[in-house]
């Protein structure tokens, strides 16, 4: 009798998905998640504390692959804050409305009109007035990255009068160019001052840059996760921005490290869960940014291309406002 020993390979073998540290988070809070209450009313399971990593060489970039992510929709709002926007009207005018029920639901309770929200948001787009009137956010992403509120004395004791906003992003670009070992490389959202104006305090708040060995890589801190619908926009954002920085401080991408506070699904999602658990990831997304702009604030959308994403089917599934 004779045996047949195989062949030792020296290929390493192949890394699992990076989806799958998303997949196995939403199962262990779906099955062992505290049931809570939550500021909706309509209920989550929740954890507190994750993170997830994606390493961006070679153009590689995080989408989801077991179900559809539109990362134009994303890249749009991405730009948007780094406009300083805090009115709906120039993402209506896109066809973005992932910030329209907010307002909406403020116009409906405060007129008590059962307007559609695809009226609403035309007429965002077609009447400046109406459009600032009821499509302000108050003072949300973009204008605490780009133009957080100073005061300064204005004469006499306990006056104080508005000084120059701060513009935090260009600030980190400067700074990661003349001092890349620097641990200050944040971008904050969270203004305490400023939360009660706002229509949604900041869920992702907190970006911190790092450079090692000229890679630029990003840690962004999300108090709050809607891991079913919210968290592919955020690591598509995070890497995003990520991206964009390192193009403008002359860098090469480095990884992209997201880390959730209180990471959540929704009662009312269970069939999105269901659906995207029995699904496997597969395949790999890349992005090209096709110029480099004189600064972080003048990208378009047609510098973004991606290729090689070839999803499963989009899974929709109620938003909680």
């Amino acid at each position: 009798m004779t045996t047949t020993t195989p062949l030792r390979s020296d290929a390493a073998p192949a890394a699992p998905h990076w989806e799958w540290q998303y997949l196995d988070l939403m199962r262990r809070i779906w099955t062992q998640g505290d049931e809570r209450v939550d500021r909706t009313g309509v209920g989550t399971r929740s954890i507190l504390g994750a993170t997830i990593r994606f390493d961006l060489s070679g153009g590689a970039m995080p989408l989801l692959t077991t179900k559809r992510v539109y990362w134009k929709t994303a890249t749009r709002e991405m730009l948007w804050f780094l406009a300083g926007g805090t009115n709906i009207r120039p993402l209506c005018a896109q066809g973005v409305e992932i910030w329209t029920d907010w307002p909406l639901d403020r116009y409906r309770r405060e007129t008590g009109e059962a307007i559609s929200r695809q009226d609403f948001s035309a007429r965002i787009v077609a009447d400046a007035q109406f459009a600032e009137e009821w499509g302000d956010l108050g003072p949300v992403y973009g204008k605490q990255w780009v133009d957080w509120a100073t005061y300064e004395p204005a004469g006499e004791p306990g006056l104080f009068r508005r000084g120059p906003g701060i513009n935090q992003v260009a600030q980190v670009v400067e700074s990661l160019k003349a001092s890349p070992g620097s641990r200050r490389h944040i971008i904050e959202g969270w203004n305490v001052a400023e939360l009660d104006a706002m229509a949604l305090p900041p869920c992702h708040k907190t970006y911190q840059f790092h450079v090692a060995e000229g890679r630029l890589s990003c840690l962004l801190y999300q108090r709050s996760c809607d891991l079913g619908l919210g968290f592919a926009f955020n690591m598509w954002s995070l890497a995003l921005l990520t991206r964009m920085m390192a193009q403008q401080c002359n860098l090469e991408p480095g990884e992209a490290v997201w880390t959730g506070g209180d990471v959540h699904l929704y009662l009312n999602h269970a069939a999105l869960v269901e659906e995207q658990l029995s699904r496997q990831p597969a395949g790999e997304a890349r992005m090209a940014i096709l110029r480099r702009p004189d600064s972080i604030f003048d990208y378009r959308i047609e510098d973004f291309e991606v290729s090689g994403y070839a999803p499963q089917a989009h899974i929709a599934a109620p938003v909680a406002v």
